[in-house]
C-alpha cells in the first residue's frame, strides 16, 4: 500500500511515494515485505493504526505548543544539560555545516527515559533525570509527555520485530536487554517558526542529515516541510517532499541500522524546508542501550561481503554525533 497525499503539498514540488505499514493487520508476511521494500528503496515509510489514539496525539501537540509559547527566559531556564535533556534554542543545532550559514531555524525540547539521580545508571551518557517545566507553569505537562514517551516505545518495539524479520533474524532479536530492553529512547518536541528557508543562501529549517540510531518515529502537523534525498551521492541531489498523513508516523532508518545491516538498509538524508508557515513536529529517536555494541549482523555479511564498519558502542557513537551537531553549552552563559 502506498500513500501519496498531494493535497497538502504544492503542485510544483516532487512528492515521494512511501509504503504504508499497518500495525493492526495480522498478515506479518505482508508487513515484512512492504517494510523491506521501503528500506531498500528510500529508508522512509508511514506507519498507521499504531495504537496511539488521534485524541491523545492531538493532546501532545497541544501541550507542545503551550511550551514553545512560553517567554524565551522561561524556556532558557530549562536549557538542555550535558545529558542532552531539556530545551534547545533556535540555531543551537547545525546539522549540515558545509551548507548552512547559521544553525537550524528551529527550537526543540529533549525528553529521555526518566532515571532517578541516585540510580547507578544515571552516571552514563544520555541517562538521568529529565528537565521538566514546573508543574504550576504547565500543569499536567510532564505526565502527558511521559505517557506519550512510553506509548512511542511500544510502537518502536513492534516495528523492530518486523525489521528483524526483514533482515532474516529472529523476531525478538531487538528485544534483548542490551538492545531495546533498556534503550536510549529520546522524545524531541520541535517548533519551526514561520521563517521561509532559502537553500541557495544556506538557510534551512533543519539542515540535511541522517539520524543516528535504529529508527525514528515522526509525528507532524499538516504543514509540509520534510524532504528526503534517496541518493545522497547524486549530483545534483534530488529532494522530494514527504506529505503529512494525519494520525500516522513517518518512520526513517538511522545510521546504527545501516551499520548493523552492513548497508543493506541505508539511513537516508533528510532536511526541513520552511515555507513561511509555523510548523510543529514530534520526533522519537530509538537507540539501543548504552553498552550495546553495534556490529555487522550475521545475516548481513559473507566472505564476499565482509563488514564495512568497525564495531562501536552505542554510547560512544551518540556522544560523537551530538558533540558534532550541537552548540557548546558555554555559549549560553548569559542565561
Amino acid at each position: 500500500m502506498e500513500i501519496q497525499n498531494e493535497e497538502s503539498v504544492p503542485s510544483f514540488t516532487k512528492i515521494s511515494n512511501l509504503n504504508c505499514i499497518d500495525l493492526s493487520i495480522s498478515d506479518v508476511h505482508n508487513s515484512v515485505s512492504l517494510l523491506k521494500q521501503a528500506c531498500l528503496d528510500c529508508g522512509f515509510f508511514y506507519v498507521i493504526n499504531h495504537g496511539i489514539s488521534q485524541e491523545f496525539m492531538d493532546e501532545v501537540f497541544y501541550e507542545s505548543r503551550k511550551f514553545f509559547a512560553l517567554p524565551i527566559n522561561d524556556k532558557m531556564k530549562l536549557l538542555r544539560n550535558e545529558k542532552n535533556r531539556g530545551y534547545t534554542p533556535i540555531h543551537d543545532e547545525v546539522l549540515d555545516p558545509e551548507n548552512q550559514v547559521k544553525g537550524d531555524h528551529k527550537e526543540g525540547y529533549y525528553i529521555g527515559v526518566e532515571i532517578p539521580e541516585d540510580d547507578p545508571k544515571a552516571v552514563k551518557p544520555f541517562c538521568g533525570p529529565n528537565v521538566w517545566p514546573a508543574a504550576d507553569l504547565l500543569p499536567g505537562w510532564r505526565q502527558t509527555m511521559e505517557k506519550y514517551h512510553q506509548q512511542c516505545l511500544e510502537v518502536a518495539q513492534k516495528l523492530a520485530r518486523i525489521i528483524a524479520l526483514a533482515l532474516d533474524l529472529e523476531a525478538d532479536f531487538f528485544d534483548k536487554r542490551e538492545m531495546l530492553g533498556e534503550p536510549i529512547a529520546t522524545l524531541r518536541l520541535l517548533h519551526y517558526e514561520g521563517q521561509a528557508s532559502d537553500p541557495s543562501r544556506g538557510i534551512f529549517g533543519a539542515g540535511a542529515h541522517s539520524d543516528y540510531g535504529l529508527i525514528t518515529l515522526l509525528a507532524t502537523d499538516d504543514v509540509v516541510g520534510l524532504q528526503i534525498c534517496k541518493d545522497k551521492d547524486a549530483k545534483p541531489q534530488i529532494w522530494e517532499y514527504v506529505a503529512p498523513l494525519k494520525g500516522s508516523f513517518i518512520v526513517n532508518l538511522g545510521d546504527m541500522l545501516e551499520r548493523w545491516s552492513n548497508c543493506v538498509f541505508k539511513s537516508t538524508l533528510h532536511r526541513v524546508i520552511g515555507n513561511g508557515q509555523e510548523r510543529y513536529s514530534i520526533a522519537y529517536f530509538v537507540e539501543p542501550s548504552h553498552d550495546c555494541i553495534v556490529e555487522c549482523l550475521p545475516t548481513c555479511k559473507s566472505v564476499n561481503n565482509p563488514p564495512k564498519f568497525a564495531p562501536i558502542s552505542c554510547a560512544a557513537y551518540l556522544t560523537q554525533r551530538y558533540k558534532e551537531t550541537h552548540a557548546d553549552l558555554g555559549a549560553y552563559k548569559q542565561y
